[in-house]
């Protein structure tokens, strides 16, 4: 950048200049991505659109070449929505997600796939699981964790009962506001709408803030702000999308009380899912009710040196007191080394069942 501009005007005809190059190279983009539609239905009609390690790895180059003034995350969201886009061309994704809109899933399902994604609102987990695998949904994405409340069980127990693989993961950072409405009046808001999740994220500052209100749980945070609409002395706690679909006002910002509260959120699919160079793994392992049989289960990872990233612990339900193990673990199912590891751990326990091998969340 030798020739700098020297006023407004030249700095404005080369941003146009600039736009106009842009324009075409999203529009080339987008024309290579309709021959690779045509060239993969040729071949198979029943062709898979959608790549997660493909579209994983594209965004991690795209961090890496990065070098500014646009942080890398940010770049790689523009490329994710000019991916988004191009696949739309392709064949549109249908993404089932716990509902109603507005929910920090919905939001998680856009981060993931983009804006070009028909998202489908489901009542339930379980119903997000049955959309997917009846295929009237592609994937589904479903919350499994939280950083303060720790595991959703019904999202485990799901896998328990079903053939779904897992396809991918993104983790969401989660900030809850105090909104109400255009009626409400502030100063007499004596009930509090939210997911019993979200009032245990915000219970100190509720605490500090509102110790008299009435805490009401509902099914979502996207229910509660809908609440908000009809009543003149409630407020909801939820989240921007929330926020902004039922033109609801913020009246207190980010009231979590942990500043780093995030959910991490899983993609459900019908597909394994390839190398892609930075892949996590989970299982759930059933053990036989003996002395040892958790240090029987781990001491093959450690072994390998293979890096477990969560270890929970669930009821079987074939036995009292009984358990089953859900782990997951850095590396590959197709990974020789994890290969190995994992046949040691079937040979030890009573049952295991890979849910998936996908990659490493990029965003």
């Amino acid at each position: 950048m030798t020739d700098i501009p020297s006023n407004l005007d030249e700095l404005r005809e080369r941003i146009d200049r600039l736009d106009a190059d842009i324009l075409r190279l999203i529009s080339e983009r987008a024309e290579c991505a309709q021959q690779v539609a045509e060239i993969k239905t040729q071949v198979d009609p029943d062709a898979v659109f959608y790549r997660p390690e493909r579209e994983a790895q594209v965004l991690r180059r795209i961090m890496a070449l990065n070098k500014g003034p646009l942080d890398s995350e940010e770049m790689a969201r523009l490329f994710r929505e000019i991916m988004s886009a191009c696949l739309a061309l392709e064949r549109p994704i249908k993404v089932a997600y716990l509902g109603p809109e507005g929910t920090f899933t919905q939001q998680a399902a856009l981060k993931h796939f983009g804006d070009s994604a028909v998202s489908l609102p489901m009542a339930a987990i379980d119903e997000v699981f049955r959309e997917v695998e009846a295929g009237a949904a592609n994937y589904g994405v479903v919350p499994v964790e939280n950083s303060t409340e720790g595991v959703v069980n019904h999202t485990l127990d799901s896998f328990m009962d079903s053939s779904m693989c897992i396809c991918g993961e993104v983790v969401l950072r989660i900030h809850h506001h105090l909104l109400i409405s255009s009626t409400t009046r502030k100063e007499k808001v004596s009930r509090i709408y939210s997911h019993p999740q979200s009032f245990a994220q915000c219970r100190k500052w509720l605490d500090s803030h509102y110790p008299h209100a009435e805490r009401v749980p509902v099914a979502s945070n996207a229910e509660a702000a809908k609440l908000v609409k009809t009543e003149w002395h409630s407020a909801a706690i939820a989240g921007d999308m929330a926020a902004k679909l039922y033109d609801l006002e913020k009246i207190a910002e980010k009231i979590e009380d942990r500043p780093d509260n995030s959910t991490r959120f899983l993609i459900i699919g019908n597909q394994q899912v390839p190398m892609s160079g930075e892949d996590k793994t989970s299982i759930v392992v059933a053990m036989r009710n003996q002395p040892g049989a958790l240090h029987d289960l781990l001491e093959p990872f450690h072994r390998h040196q293979i890096d477990l990233t969560r270890l929970e612990t669930r009821p079987s339900r074939t036995g009292v007191w009984n358990y089953v193990f859900f782990i997951d673990f850095k590396g590959h199912c197709e990974d020789p080394v994890v290969e190995a590891v994992l046949e040691e751990v079937r040979l030890r326990s009573a049952e295991l069942k890979v849910l998936g091998s996908y990659p490493v969340g990029v965003l």
